[in-house]
């Protein structure tokens, strides 16, 4: 059933929960997608959003949670007691879900939360969870799995993945371990329904197996869950026993926060912000890099200054200072964007000598292509002299390769000092090709008009 939602349909909503009408307020949400009720809770007062999470059934007020954005989730959570987030959200959850939101809370409230639920087995892995940091695979694993003993036969296997996999959702793969919990492989479900129900297990399973570590990078289980377009992917800990297992939807969550990430930093704002947030907030986030900015400017304008007895002969060379900045710039954050986004998915191969001569020649080619533009311009739309227009386009070759070069090298000498190369797809390198570039430009000017 689809059921369009719209400002009728809200202005609707809100008339059943001010007249307490609960009958009809849970008959409009009731055929809604949690993604969708999700969607417009937002949009409603707390308290209003606290009365329709009493009226959905636990299992869809869990979901909506989940569905919520962070900030507005952690303002719910704060009007509901320990005893109703343990029992109406945490006990529908997975381990990985319920540790998110949990996380979410204050200390106190933490262990509160943890004290009220009743599925202890439940409360000791969402403890066991939490001693992770959030952005290692420890900390993205769920405990939910399926997985079978080497020495079990075939009809011993299938009982038991029978009683595991009752409060599944789904089951993608079968993880085969020994009597250490140590993981062996995983089990292909066809060989499980052709063979003998007599026949071991150690004689079926498949050996090679994709896995992490527990302590490893968030970032690094992305790349391997998507070079091999693997569903879940298994957690061991440094025995190689089996902790828990990463689903593809947690780590679209970790590409689609890191890419977030990327993008404001090379947008130059300095932590992960969003446009509801404080004015304070924004301030913060934004202001170092503008500051940067305004010193490289006061910088290039001291460069200018310093050639003052170039420019009262040649006045016409302050008209293209513009142009050397804003093309440095560009030709900078290209060349940056394109490692970036190399080292992120994981193509950037060869040495660094190779990545800079490539960028070298781009730059080269790419300089003389501008450069005979800029120079039929110069001199026959501003009528520079050809020696004043000759000098203009070999300062510009000369500042569009440094430009290249710079661009390549920064991104790949911070992502070797463990640094996050996105900063340096923004102003960072914007800024310093502008100071670069005036200077390499008047420089060139003294040397070859003679001062």
């Amino acid at each position: 059933m689809s059921i369009e939602i719209n400002k009728d349909f809200l202005s609707a909503l809100a008339d059943c929960i001010r007249e307490q009408n609960s009958k009809s307020a849970h008959e409009m949400l009731v055929d809604l997608h949690p993604a969708d009720i999700a969607e417009f809770f937002p949009q409603l007062e707390l308290e209003e959003q606290s009365y329709l999470i009493s009226l959905l059934d636990n299992e869809v007020s869990a979901a909506v949670m989940l569905e919520l954005e962070e900030d507005d989730r952690k303002k719910l959570l704060r009007l509901l007691s320990p005893k109703e987030i343990a029992e109406d959200l945490i006990t529908e959850m997975d381990t990985d879900d319920a540790v998110d939101v949990i996380s979410e809370l204050s200390e106190a409230k933490k262990d509160e939360v943890i004290a009220q639920l009743e599925d202890k087995e439940h409360a000791q892995d969402i403890v066991d969870l939490l001693r992770y940091d959030e952005d290692t695979a420890g900390g993205l694993m769920r405990k939910e799995f399926v997985k079978v003993n080497k020495n079990w036969n075939v009809i011993t296997a299938v009982r038991e993945m029978r009683r595991q996999a009752e409060d599944l959702e789904e089951v993608y793969s079968i993880y085969v371990v020994n009597d250490d919990n140590e993981l062996l492989g995983t089990l292909s479900l066809k060989k499980l329904l052709t063979t003998s129900s007599s026949t071991k297990l150690e004689e079926l399973y498949n050996k090679n197996v994709h896995y992490v570590k527990a302590g490893a990078n968030d970032e690094d289980v992305a790349k391997i869950i998507q070079k091999y377009d693997l569903m879940e992917i298994p957690v061991v800990d440094e025995l190689m026993r089996l902790q828990g297992i990463i689903t593809v939807d947690d780590i679209i969550d970790v590409m689609r926060e890191e890419a977030e990430e990327d993008y404001q930093l090379a947008a130059g704002i300095t932590r992960n912000v969003d446009a509801d947030d404080s004015i304070w907030t924004l301030t913060k986030a934004r202001l170092p890099w503008l500051l940067i900015g305004m010193f490289g400017g006061l910088c290039a304008a001291s460069i200018i200054n310093g050639f003052t007895v170039v420019l009262e002969k040649y006045k016409v060379l302050l008209l293209f200072v513009p142009l050397i900045q804003s093309t440095a710039g560009n030709v900078g954050i290209q060349s940056s964007a394109i490692i970036v986004q190399g080292l992120a998915n994981g193509t950037i191969k060869g040495e660094v000598w190779k990545l800079l001569w490539k960028e070298f020649l781009l730059g080269l080619l790419n300089g003389l292509g501008i450069a005979i533009i800029v120079l039929f311009f110069s001199h026959f739309w501003f009528g520079t002299p050809y020696l004043v227009s000759a000098t203009i386009c070999v300062a510009l070759v000369t500042v569009i390769i440094i430009a290249a070069t710079i661009g390549t090298f920064i991104p790949l000498f911070l992502s070797k000092r463990g640094l996050d190369p996105a900063v340096s797809t923004g102003p960072f390198i914007t800024t310093s090709n502008d100071i670069f570039g005036v200077f390499i430009y008047f420089m060139i000017a003294k040397m070859l008009l003679g001062f």
